[in-house]
């Protein structure tokens, strides 16, 4: 069983409190984040065609596209760009998706930018999400317990590392600064995923395109 230590909106860490049993936090990473990927592939990307992820259900609001591309986005720049102090992977899938043209911030608001995320060439976001979580799963697996704890640079790894400024997306620095890279993984990566996959659910149900 977990307990829950709530630090703020967004901060929530599980607490290694096991009854009768053993528990670490890396093996629960690693559960948390199979589901969050097994659960985009066979809920939206399988179940939905590729020729309507560009589709505004109900005549507006985000499209399929559109939500790939963020949550694929926060999952690399955290991973990729902040943690491992590596080059983000959208820098090089940039061109392949269309968005050469588009600001290296696309995709990370809240708000899709429709103009830039109608140009998205969907197998080349398959193949982008599918490299995002290819690196995080062998990264993953071999990460221990004891550096969890570290606090990477973030400012200077986000602009670094994705080409990114404070002044174009200040409210993403300031969450993601002075933050742990256990929270790094369970809220950009697990706890953003799950949000917007459901919100990818409910588009694809509005769809006509619900499995039940």
């Amino acid at each position: 069983m977990w307990a829950v230590w709530r630090t703020g909106l967004t901060e929530f860490r599980p607490l290694l409190v096991s009854y009768g049993g053993g528990v670490n936090l890396h093996a629960w990473m690693m559960a948390d984040f199979t589901s969050v990927r097994s659960k985009l592939l066979d809920s939206v990307i399988r179940l939905v065609p590729q020729d309507r992820w560009h589709e505004q259900v109900d005549g507006g609001g985000a499209t399929i596209a559109g939500l790939l591309l963020h949550i694929a986005r926060h999952h690399d720049l955290a991973v990729n760009a902040v943690i491992r102090s590596h080059p983000a992977l959208f820098l090089i899938n940039r061109e392949p998706l269309g968005l050469s043209a588009a600001p290296l911030s696309v995709g990370l608001s809240e708000s899709e930018d429709h103009q830039a995320t109608a140009s998205i060439e969907p197998r080349a976001l398959v193949e982008y999400i599918n490299a995002v979580f290819d690196q995080t799963a062998e990264w993953l697996a071999h990460l221990g317990d004891l550096v969890l704890d570290i606090e990477p640079h973030t400012e200077l790894r986000l602009s670094t590392h994705a080409g990114l400024e404070r002044h174009e997306l200040p409210w993403l620095y300031s969450m993601w600064e002075g933050k742990q890279l256990w929270w790094l993984v369970q809220w950009p990566v697990i706890g953003h995923g799950h949000a917007h996959i459901g919100e990818a659910i409910s588009i694809r149900n509005r769809m006509g395109l619900s499995p039940f």
